[in-house]
């Protein structure tokens, strides 16, 4: 029974999605990633992380041209005038162009008035707190499409905690009543990452396991569990890991198949999610031989 609930409540996510939405969207090769920009997700916690902070500059135009958009619906309605997440970012990055964007009106969202400021970001970076917020502002908006405006010009769309959910186009987490809720009121992601479903805050809270039965479920979808102060950076089809902890893959086949719930992948390794497999990379020169060949 609650697979056939699950499988349904998808269904009627879609359906609702390809009914309501005013969002264009272009075909495109790819099976889960932007076809052009890049995604960072980040699982919480972030700090002072350098390696993610320096690849979202990075992505976003380097310093001196970078330009973000700091969004922050999920920290609800106190953050309109709280530029502590502008100020806490202009001094880990150096960047100097950096501005708040918040609303609690979908209304607003869909003027072109409010959407100007994202129209000429090449970053925008979407704050913690509760991911259905984002959902309830955003979906299905101006602002929505362009959020997906800023990859088709090459830019970035990172997201930390209820940032890095909202990502996915299954929202894991998205009751209003708590996030102990798995599959609750809110079930549409922004969908920047295709046929996705991601968790964050992942070994800090044992939450590893909580993403497996959706998977088995739902075999278009792939699942991702970040822990804290880590991120999956997402160019077209290929996902590498970032920071100090470990990223969880959850895909059917091995859930099904393999007797595999998961796999964890640390920073600098890299994930084909066309394929759904490990990337080896060769290696730019040969290992030195064991000491007992030399």
């Amino acid at each position: 029974m609650k697979k056939i609930v699950l499988i349904s409540c998808l269904a009627l996510s879609a359906s609702l999605a390809t009914a309501q939405s005013p969002i264009k969207t272009s075909s495109g090769d790819t099976r889960h990633g932007p076809t052009r920009g890049s995604l960072l997700i980040i699982g919480g916690s972030v700090g002072t992380t350098a390696s993610i902070w320096e690849k979202f500059v990075e992505l976003a135009g380097g310093k001196a041209h970078a330009n973000i958009v700091v969004i922050t619906a999920a920290a609800g309605d106190s953050s309109a005038w709280d530029e502590r997440h502008v100020t806490t970012i202009k001094e880990i990055t150096g960047v100097s162009r950096i501005r708040l964007l918040h609303t609690t009106s979908i209304q607003e969202a869909n003027t072109e008035a409010f959407v100007e400021p994202i129209r000429q970001a090449t970053g925008i970076y979407f704050i913690g707190g509760r991911q259905w917020r984002i959902a309830d502002y955003y979906l299905n908006t101006l602002a929505h499409q362009a959020f997906l405006e800023v990859l088709d010009r090459g830019g970035v769309l990172a997201g930390s905690s209820a940032g890095a959910s909202i990502q996915g186009s299954l929202l894991w987490r998205g009751d209003t009543s708590g996030s102990d809720v798995l599959l609750g009121d809110h079930t549409q992601g922004l969908a920047f990452l295709k046929n996705s479903v991601i968790d964050q805050h992942l070994l800090k809270r044992n939450r590893q396991f909580d993403l497996i039965d959706v998977v088995r479920s739902t075999p278009k979808l792939i699942g991702i569990g970040l822990d804290e102060a880590t991120a999956v950076w997402v160019q077209r089809d290929t996902l590498e890991v970032i920071g100090n902890s470990y990223v969880a893959i959850y895909n059917h086949k091995t859930i099904v198949n393999g007797g595999h719930p998961f796999l964890f992948l640390s920073h600098g390794q890299k994930y084909d999610l066309n394929k759904r497999e490990t990337i080896q990379e060769r290696r730019s020169r040969r290992e030195p031989p064991p000491a007992e060949e030399r």
